[in-house]
C-alpha cells in the first residue's frame, strides 16, 4: 500500500514537473518570436533633395565621320618612282605625295610640244604673208586648225603625265602608306588614306518624335570612352528631310570641333543634344528611386523625438521622375527641397522602420560620371 502511494506521488510530481517545463518552454518560444517581430533600427545612407538647374537632353549614340575623307589611289598603272610623304603626316591641299615613273610620257609630251611650237610659227608666218596677199585665207585657216589640234594633243599628254602624280585633294592627316618604292602599282590601288579631322561629323538616328525639338544650330555635346570626362562641343548642321519608313527614325548630323585631332573618324560616340530652356528642378541620385510596375517611390527619413534610439523613421512616398542626367534624376513631383531621402539600404525598409544614418561611404552623384580603373 505504501509502495503504491509512493509511485502515485512520483507520477504526480512528474506530471506537474512536465507541465512547468512546458510552460517555461512555451514562454521562451513566445519571447523569441516577439523578439523576431520587433523592428530594430536599420542603417541607411541618405541625401538631401535640392533644387538645381536642369537642362533636358536627348541622348543617342553615333559614329564620327570626317568632313572630308578618302582612300587615295591613281588612275593609271606604273612603277613607284618617288614617295614624298611619311605615314601619319599632316598635308595641305595640292601637296605631292607619290610619283610614278613617267619618262616615256614626258618625252612624248616634249615631242607634241615641239610640233605645236612649229605650227604656231607657221601660223604667225602665214598671217604675215596674208597681210601682203602672199597666201590665201584658206592657208591661214588650215594653220589655225593645226595649232588647235596640236594644242589639244599637248593638253591630253599633260593629263597623262599628271595622272602619274598623286596629290592631296584636301588638307588633312595621312594614314599608313600601303605601297613601297619600286613597286608596280595597278590602277585603283589604295596608296594611303587621307582624313580631314577638324571639324568632324557625327551622325545619329533619333526617333521622329524628337523632330519638333530639333533645329539646325542647336548645341551638341559629344563624349567618347577613349577620353573619359572630356566633352567635345558642336552643333547640329543638318537634319535629313526624310524619315526612315522602316525604323521611323530621322538622321541628324552634327559638326564637332576637333582642333587637336583627338577624335578619329569611325569612333563610337555618345551624343547629348540640349533641348528646351534651363529649369529649376528637384534632383536626387538615381539610387534613391525604388522602381516598381505600380509606381516609383522613395523613402524619406523623418526626424524622431529626442530620447529615441534611432535617428529617424522611414516613410515611403510615391514620386514622378523626369529625365536622367549621369547619376542624377529629376523628380517632378513627390519630393520637396530639403527632404532627407534614403539612397542606400531601401531593401531593409518599410513604412515606419526606424533608421540610423551613415553617410561615411556615399560616393558623389555626378552629372557626367567618369569610370576609372581601380
Amino acid at each position: 500500500m505504501i509502495k503504491r502511494m509512493v509511485i502515485m506521488l512520483l507520477a504526480t510530481g512528474a506530471v506537474f514537473g512536465g507541465l512547468y517545463w512546458f510552460q517555461n518552454f512555451k514562454a521562451g518560444i513566445i519571447k523569441q518570436v516577439m523578439a523576431g517581430m520587433s523592428n530594430p533600427p536599420q542603417t541607411v545612407s541618405t541625401a538631401v533633395a535640392a533644387r538645381m538647374p536642369w537642362q533636358d537632353e536627348i541622348e543617342a549614340v553615333g559614329t564620327l565621320k570626317a568632313a572630308n575623307g578618302a582612300d587615295l589611289a591613281l588612275e593609271v598603272s606604273g612603277i613607284v618612282q618617288n614617295i614624298s610623304f611619311k605615314s601619319g603626316d599632316s598635308v595641305s591641299a595640292g601637296q605631292t605625295l607619290l610619283q610614278l615613273a613617267a619618262q616615256e610620257d614626258i618625252a612624248k609630251l616634249a615631242s607634241l610640244q615641239a610640233t605645236l611650237d612649229n605650227y604656231v610659227i607657221t601660223l604667225d608666218r602665214d598671217k604675215a604673208q596674208q597681210a601682203i596677199k602672199a597666201v590665201s585665207q584658206a592657208t591661214v585657216d588650215t594653220d589655225t586648225a593645226n595649232v588647235r589640234n596640236a594644242q589639244a594633243l599637248v593638253d591630253q599628254q599633260k593629263a597623262v603625265v599628271a595622272q602619274k602624280t598623286l596629290t592631296a585633294p584636301f588638307g588633312g592627316r595621312l594614314g599608313i602608306r600601303s605601297v613601297d618604292l619600286g613597286q608596280y602599282l595597278t590602277a585603283g590601288t589604295t596608296v594611303v588614306t587621307l582624313q580631314a579631322l577638324d571639324p568632324l561629323y557625327v551622325d545619329v538616328y533619333l526617333p521622329q518624335q524628337a523632330l519638333s525639338r530639333l533645329k539646325v544650330g542647336q548645341e551638341v555635346n559629344t563624349t567618347v570612352d577613349v577620353y573619359p570626362g572630356r566633352v567635345f562641343k558642336g552643333e547640329i548642321s543638318a537634319i535629313n528631310p526624310k524619315v526612315d519608313s522602316t525604323t521611323r527614325n530621322v538622321l541628324v548630323r552634327a559638326t564637332i570641333k576637333n582642333p587637336d585631332g583627338a577624335l578619329l573618324p569611325g569612333m563610337f560616340t555618345k551624343v547629348a543634344i540640349a533641348i528646351g530652356s534651363v529649369q529649376q528642378l528637384v534632383t536626387l541620385p538615381q539610387t534613391a528611386i525604388v522602381y516598381n510596375p505600380y509606381g516609383d517611390s522613395v523613402f524619406i527619413v523623418d526626424d524622431k523625438a529626442k530620447g529615441d534610439q534611432a535617428q529617424g523613421v522611414a516613410r515611403q512616398t510615391f514620386v514622378k521622375t523626369g529625365n536622367v542626367r549621369g547619376d542624377n534624376v529629376a523628380v517632378v513631383d513627390g519630393i520637396q527641397p530639403g527632404d532627407k531621402v534614403v539612397i542606400a539600404g531601401q531593401l531593409k525598409l518599410r513604412n515606419g522602420t526606424p533608421v540610423n544614418i551613415d553617410n561615411s561611404h556615399v560616393p558623389p552623384a555626378e552629372d557626367a560620371p567618369v569610370v576609372t580603373d581601380q
